[in-house]
């Protein structure tokens, strides 16, 4: 891997760590909402989004790892 491939795999690891916490942090935030029988769908669409998020820097990370 090439000094510019090194430089990318970390930072798509800084993004995957700072997604999967925003995903966490939401879905905390989304149980406490079904908890109080608050609107949870604006917190479903943004870990849906988190979700194709992840996956797409997880292919990204695997297409460097080729």
């Amino acid at each position: 891997m090439r000094m510019g491939g090194i430089e990318m795999k970390r930072k798509l690891e800084g993004q995957l760590a700072e997604a999967k916490s925003d995903y966490v942090r939401i879905q905390g935030d989304m149980d406490k909402l079904e908890y109080v029988r608050g609107r949870v769908s604006a917190a479903e669409e943004q870990l849906i989004r988190l979700e194709k998020e992840i996956a797409e820097i997880n292919k990204r990370l695997e297409e460097l790892a080729d």
